[in-house]
């Protein structure tokens, strides 16, 4: 686990050195938008997506500066799905990663535009080339449109409106993987995929490191429901049994709780099954499966 968290405190450190840079304030009129935009992403966190972008990207190459920018962009486009996550008008959090949310430190106008602007910071950080002079324009378009996928109603929009009809209504078990297959594992998988197309994966090694993805993000979406029931928080940095609360389309409230840990690890051997094919090699994607199962926040 030690080494683990190592490569996730190597992964942060690179991402927040380049977006350090990145978000630099521009005038005075917009001083206080750039101070929230900062205030979500320099947060903390696990930094998870970042970690997966360089650690399928790690299977082909060790050159990690080389795909920073992809790893940062997708950082920055999910501190943005925070935001706009915690407003009164979406799930209603006050408090994120141990802080007051955007909206409770800035105000709720502010953390809307905050969320926007890292929306499309991170295709600005995707398309500009003097970012990352050396990846192809053919990769780049790639990974932009994945990402777009990924962000939006064929992903985690959809996934999140879905969630937000689905309050208070009994849900199913199709219900339930529609919106997190879409809210959450769609980017997780776009995270794998970025560092995949980076590293020059061909179509069959796409395959098996896309349906990682896919099924290691259903695994941390069973894990951070079973969190919310019995975690705290104290340890979660941010409020817990807000799901039950809201009646909220979980995987415990279609399968229970013993069934919801089931699930979960079915999930994770499946996204591990998926790497087969690189043997030794994704010793790294695989302590991150092993985390997202074992994680207590």
């Amino acid at each position: 686990m030690n080494n683990i968290l190592s490569f996730f405190q190597e992964s942060s450190e690179r991402v927040e050195h380049f977006l350090d840079n990145r978000l630099i304030n521009s005038s005075v009129f917009t001083a206080k938008l750039n101070e929230g935009m900062r205030y979500s992403l320099f947060a903390g966190g696990k930094r998870l997506r970042p970690a997966l972008v360089y650690a399928s990207y790690g299977l082909f190459s060790d050159d990690y500066d080389y795909v920073t920018p992809f790893a940062a962009a997708i950082e920055v486009l999910h501190t943005y799905s925070l935001i706009h996550d915690d407003l009164p008008a979406m799930d209603n959090d006050d408090m994120r990663r141990g802080k007051p949310s955007n909206h409770v430190a800035f105000g709720e106008a502010e953390a809307i535009l905050a969320g926007d602007a890292l929306l499309t910071k991170a295709f600005e950080i995707m398309s500009d080339y003097t970012c990352a002079p050396n990846i192809p324009a053919d990769i780049r378009v790639k990974a932009i449109y994945k990402l777009a996928l990924a962000a939006g109603d064929l992903g985690m929009v959809g996934g999140q409106f879905a969630d937000i009809n689905a309050e208070g209504k009994k849900p199913t078990v199709e219900l339930v993987e529609y919106i997190h297959k879409n809210k959450t594992s769609a980017l997780i998988e776009c995270a794998v995929y970025l560092g995949a197309v980076a590293g020059g994966a061909n179509d069959k090694q796409l395959e098996n490191l896309i349906s990682f993805g896919k099924y290691a993000g259903l695994a941390f979406q069973v894990v951070d429901d079973i969190l919310d029931i019995t975690s705290s928080s104290d340890v979660l940095g941010k409020n817990v049994q807000k799901d039950i609360n809201s009646h909220k389309a979980t995987y415990p409230a279609v399968y229970s709780l013993e069934g919801a840990k089931s699930k979960a690890e079915q999930y994770i051997h499946k996204a591990c099954r998926s790497l087969d094919s690189f043997g030794d090699k994704a010793e790294t994607l695989l302590s991150i499966a092993k985390f997202i199962t074992e994680r207590k926040s």
